[in-house]
């Protein structure tokens, strides 16, 4: 049996739960959890936001752990291997995208917590290809957030080519925003950063910012008109998006890994007349999460992390929905 934390319905508490998972699966592993961190998806999954969930609903989908047991397909890992496990937990492995190495596009990957039960808890299984080794020398309690958060803005410098001359900027400075700023800057790019909070302002410089403006600032907006060669966004928020597409060179991106669920009131001149483009991406493949695990320890980027107990799941949930958390919140068994 599986001892986890579950919520039973949209918005309720997490209460203790315990359910059987059958037979490992050939091509699967189990993992013993020892830290999971909290993203925001399993905030509005809890909430159903997305119209999406089943219940009981265990979250938690930025897993740290070892092998406890392997399956017989499964023999590239090894039992006790230090791993981490993010937001897919297993792929078709036989179409197009997976075959090209594009995992994270594949239209049948099984995701952590969607249809299944996710990391609140002491164990959990999922397929070996999205299961990763932890590097020796990455810090086990800090990484949980790397394999959602981290990946989700590391992914596009990849994906785009983002050059080191590039002058790049983050909307957000929060549990993605943050680990966004420290890689970019590793990365070798010039960084604003977009924020409308003032106490924000001195963290962003730490993290790695060179500059920062407020997204709500028409004066500001005008200012940085044609500076930009990639505007990344990781908020939820509607904001004023022609302004800020306003702010890209010719050939510049904005591009979003923020599921902000407003429609994008755009206009289509500035993007034609300047050959602007619009994007978005999920996450990454097992592939480019090693890259950016390697990146993160070269560099010695980590997510600031704020640390529970599992037991007190439920006061980490409510302090990540009260907006305080700085930067992400780890749930561990320790």
């Amino acid at each position: 049996m599986i001892k986890a934390y579950a919520a039973f319905k949209a918005g309720s508490e997490l209460q203790p739960f315990e359910y059987d998972p059958g037979p490992l699966r050939a091509s699967d592993v189990e993992i013993k959890i020892e830290h999971c961190g909290i993203c925001h998806s399993d905030l509005s999954m809890l909430n159903n936001e997305w119209g999406m969930s089943t219940y009981p609903l265990v979250p938690g989908h930025e897993i740290v752990g070892s092998i406890a047991a392997i399956g017989e397909n499964a023999k590239h890992l090894s039992l006790n291997q230090k791993v981490g496990l993010g937001w897919h937990s297993g792929y078709c492995m036989t179409c197009d995208t997976c075959t090209t190495g594009d995992h994270n596009l594949c239209a049948s990957a099984e995701q952590t917590i969607v249809n299944r039960h996710g990391g609140f808890a002491d164990k959990i299984r999922a397929h070996a290809a999205s299961v990763i080794p932890l590097p020796n020398e990455i810090d086990a309690q800090s990484a949980g957030p790397l394999f959602c958060g981290g990946i989700t803005v590391f992914n596009p410098l990849i994906q785009f080519n983002i050059k080191p001359t590039d002058n790049v900027a983050v909307i957000g400075i929060g549990g993605l925003g943050h680990i966004a700023l420290q890689f970019l800057k590793a990365w070798g790019c010039h960084v604003t950063a977009f924020t409308s909070s003032p106490s924000k302002k001195n963290d962003a410089l730490a993290f790695g910012a060179n500059m920062v403006l407020d997204p709500n600032n028409t004066q500001e907006l005008n200012a940085a008109s044609g500076q930009f060669d990639f505007i990344l966004s990781t908020v939820n928020v509607k904001l004023d998006w022609n302004a800020l597409i306003n702010t890209l060179r010719p050939k510049g991106r904005l591009h979003f890994v923020g599921a902000t669920l407003a429609p994008l009131d755009l206009s289509v001149f500035p993007l034609i007349l300047r050959q602007r483009s619009i994007s978005g991406s999920p996450v990454g493949s097992p592939t480019n999460i090693k890259k950016m695990l390697d990146f993160a320890v070269r560099h010695k980027i980590t997510p600031n992390i704020e640390t529970f107990h599992f037991s007190k799941a439920n006061a980490a949930i409510a302090r990540l929905a009260s907006g305080q958390a700085k930067y992400r919140i780890i749930l561990s068994h320790d």
